[in-house]
């Protein structure tokens, strides 16, 4: 009996530590797995060269892509707009001479219709960069003129535009460069435009005060000499003994 019943109390015993060791390998935290941030970068298939999603408000979508084949300058656009909600779709297309930079967003003029504008990198050397801008109501594109640089705006312009949305208008700035052609060196000023909308009209108003005639020449400005910066005469001895004998003389 006795026996019998140590083996019974070394059984429960081992039962007690193998359940100790089960539970604490259970317990023991699992190792981190070890994620990569940056999201894969998109891949397209040929012939399409990029392609932008904007959803503007939910069930409402814009596909922006560019496409072509057998020139890598030249292609076409297109804005695929999806309205899920509404079961309307719809198609914009354009021309395009060179590459899409950027998409954004806009609704400048608040009147509750999304306004699409695409920021091109054209093939022209000096003034390389294009805004298609379409505005949709109803799912109807329509088009708008995107002002040009004027004379004043465009002097120490050579391209490297940076467009970005700000409290619901579009900033543009660029750098200034002096000189033309290959010569031209940047002079480490920019100038900032900003561009807003009514009636479908775009109106441009320039942010930055720098100068736009970059290739004015400035005068240095001469500073007038103090009293006593001024070089004094100094009268030698000769001359005022000299002078000193002419007025003896007359009094005699």
């Amino acid at each position: 009996m006795k026996n019998t019943w140590l083996i019974n109390l070394l059984t429960f015993a081992c039962l007690i530590v193998s359940g100790i060791s089960i539970t604490g390998c259970k317990n023991q935290p699992k190792p981190a797995t070890v994620t990569n941030a940056t999201p894969p970068k998109q891949v397209l298939m040929d012939p399409f060269r990029y392609h932008k999603l904007i959803e503007v408000s939910p069930g409402e979508d814009y596909d922006i892509l560019s496409w072509g084949r057998g020139q890598a300058k030249l292609g076409a656009f297109e804005i695929l707009h999806s309205d899920s909600a509404g079961n309307k779709y719809s198609t914009t297309t354009g021309d395009l001479d060179g590459a899409i930079i950027d998409v954004f967003n806009t609704d400048m003029d608040l009147d509750g219709n999304p306004e699409i504008l695409i920021q091109t990198k054209t093939n022209d050397t000096l003034y390389n960069t294009h805004v298609f801008a379409f505005e949709f109501t109803n799912g109807k594109a329509d088009k708008l003129d995107f002002p040009k640089l004027t004379e004043q705006q465009k002097q120490g312009y050579r391209g490297d535009d940076s467009f970005y949305v700000k409290e619901g208008k579009l900033e543009r700035e660029f750098p200034l460069y002096t000189g033309s052609g290959k010569s031209a060196k940047p002079t480490g000023q920019k100038r900032q435009l900003e561009y807003s909308m009514r009636n479908n009209l775009f109106n441009v108003h320039t942010l930055s005060k720098d100068t736009t005639n970059v290739n004015a020449v400035v005068k240095p400005v001469v500073k007038p000499q103090s009293a006593a910066s001024k070089p004094v005469k100094h009268t030698t001895e000769k001359k005022k003994k000299k002078k000193h004998r002419r007025h003896h003389r007359d009094e005699g």
